[in-house]
């Protein structure tokens, strides 16, 4: 058997996605930017993915950027909403120590700017709370930007309540709600979301396509300079595929939300119960507060690396955290965070589902990873010292 368990990297595209893409790369291929008819048929379906994605968040068709991907649009937000408030004179940016890179590379190069960044603190339980965003907050505040929910441990942020209170501060929010979209409902205005970054292949849409929402009346930078496409906000030629199958992926995923996260919830519950079963074994993040799909756990005196390879033989396809970083040997900065000691963090497993898996492949994982945490320990000179009782256990 083999179970693809690694749905917070990608998802495996829906056919919805595939057939609704097929058109634009084989008949109506014209650029949305020509005035004669291929091209004009090809603007009135970028006009109509626009207008499925805003239906869907609750916002307008005009608040809706097309990106390539989640990284873009973070960027773009928050560049954006720094450059504003630098007009105002106002410099720093409130977050939290355990964003995805892209927000946090971002505010690096804000920093070497003459930005101040505070980066709040992570409970234990990978969950900040809106006071806390409060307390932070000054008079040169001009943005709050804090992830939806976490890409490697899978908690949900109060993004309500934190928006209300930038909302009532008069600060920006901005939201990387990649992970979120197409799992949890979302509307822009009621959750008091100023910008928000989406990307495609995390629901079941093409790679390389994504959206940045932003409110009416707050100005974008351009990061990409060349053409008018995106209303000025974007330059180059829209990738017309690629936008209709997103749209196209994300209507799916907003149709069949609740039945989907029904049953990935039971999936995922019966695996952290499994798993809890391990010896030394620990749940990454808040047991009720998280993604329906992701379950993160440490096991003791392993390496994650060692055990993704063994789990990859096995069959079973899972990852250590985030695609992003797979090539580092750092361990994650997410739960280094939530206070996991480096020891711990480096025995790392995200299982992250989605509705294509099966409760059989839920059995299989549970025998293969206890096994294979078990077979790793037997060789490693550090479980042996711990069962002696040279170190000391930490879980």
């Amino acid at each position: 058997m083999t179970v693809y368990a690694d749905n917070a990297a990608t998802t495996k595209m829906s056919r919805r996605a595939i057939e609704a893409m097929l058109p634009y790369m084989e008949t109506t291929y014209g650029n949305p930017s020509s005035l004669h008819s291929v091209g004009q048929a090809a603007a009135e379906a970028l006009q109509r993915a626009r207008e499925t994605m805003a239906g869907q968040i609750g916002c307008q068709a005009k608040e809706i950027t097309f990106t390539s991907g989640g990284s873009e649009a973070d960027s773009q937000a928050i560049l954006s909403a720094a450059a504003l408030g630098e007009k105002k004179g106002k410099k720093h940016i409130v977050s939290t120590a355990f964003e995805h890179h892209a927000v946090l590379h971002t505010l690096d190069r804000l920093r070497e700017r003459g930005f101040e960044i505070t980066l709040l603190d992570v409970h234990e339980n990978g969950v900040i709370t809106a006071r806390e965003v409060a307390s932070a907050i000054r008079e040169d505040t001009c943005l709050v930007t804090i992830l939806y929910a976490n890409n490697e441990i899978g908690t949900i942020q109060p993004v309500s309540e934190i928006g209300a209170v930038c909302r009532e501060r008069g600060v920006l929010f901005h939201t990387d709600a990649v992970q979120a979209a197409g799992h949890l409902p979302i509307d822009v205005n009621r959750e008091n979301i100023d910008l928000m970054s989406l990307s495609a292949h995390k629901f079941r849409g093409p790679k390389g396509i994504g959206v940045l929402y932003t409110r009416k009346g707050v100005p974008l930078t351009s990061i990409i300079e060349g053409g008018a496409q995106e209303r000025g906000k974007r330059a180059g030629t829209e990738n017309i595929p690629a936008i209709v199958g997103m749209a196209a992926a994300f209507e799916e995923a907003c149709e069949h939300m609740e039945e989907n996260s029904a049953k990935v919830s039971s999936l995922r519950d019966r695996l952290i119960a499994g798993l809890s079963a391990v010896p030394h074994s620990i749940l990454n993040g808040d047991r009720e507060r998280r993604l329906p799909g992701n379950v993160n756990f440490c096991f003791e005196g392993i390496e994650g690396e060692s055990l993704l390879l063994l789990l990859d033989r096995a069959g079973v396809f899972a990852s250590s955290g985030s695609a992003c970083t797979s090539g580092s040997l750092e361990p994650s900065h997410v739960l280094l965070a939530i206070g996991r000691p480096h020891e711990i963090a480096h025995g790392s497993l995200r299982l992250s589902l989605n509705e294509e898996n099966t409760p059989e492949e839920i059995e299989y994982i549970l025998k293969v990873v206890p096994e294979t945490v078990s077979y790793l320990r037997s060789i490693s000179p550090v479980w042996r010292d711990l069962e002696c009782g040279k170190r000391k256990f930490m879980l």
